[in-house]
């Protein structure tokens, strides 16, 4: 497996000689424009960085959190849910540390624990792939794709709890 990047690289270095471009050049090229994108996308990222550092610390989430968990247990859904599904939109790896406390709490064969490995598995951090993608593209309006996403985040999480409960049935 190690020897797919070596293979991949000889290859194209192969099928660029024999199409005569100049390797080096188009390489130091490429460079060039990768770090031009890097220089654009960074004040987004750097915004974005900053505002969940800031929703974190601030403990915004948790009273958000708590404010939505006994409306979440009264209609099933479970509580130990509701913070990884606020934060998985805006945080991957706090999304991340959240599941794995999950699974050492409830355990990861648990109902909770199912359903938050197929809410991980089929969400989004939609405000990272929203910035960088389109910064990446130079796009400034967004328009719907912020509402649509979200929506499709929250389509998710609902139906990883419906789904789980369904085959998690006898």
């Amino acid at each position: 497996m190690e020897a797919v990047i070596p293979v991949a690289v000889t290859a194209l270095c192969v099928f660029g000689l024999f199409k005569r471009v100049n390797i080096f050049d188009s390489f130091v090229e490429g460079a060039k424009e990768g770090i031009q994108t890097v220089a654009f996308i960074a004040p987004s990222m750097i915004a974005l960085l900053t505002a969940v550092g800031t929703l974190r610390a601030s403990g915004a989430l948790d009273a958000l959190a708590g404010l939505i968990r006994p409306f979440a247990e009264r209609i099933g859904f479970p509580a130990e849910l509701v913070p990884m599904a606020l934060l998985r939109p805006v945080s991957g790896s706090g999304a991340t540390a959240l599941l794995t406390g999950i699974y050492e709490n409830c355990g990861p064969d648990s109902f909770v624990g199912r359903c938050a490995s197929v809410a991980a598995g089929s969400t989004e951090t939609t405000f990272y792939a929203v910035t960088m993608y389109f910064g990446a593209a130079g796009v400034k309006k967004i328009r719907h794709t912020l509402f649509s996403a979200l929506l499709a985040d929250f389509t998710a999480i609902v139906f990883s709890v419906l789904t789980v409960n369904l085959l998690m049935r006898n």
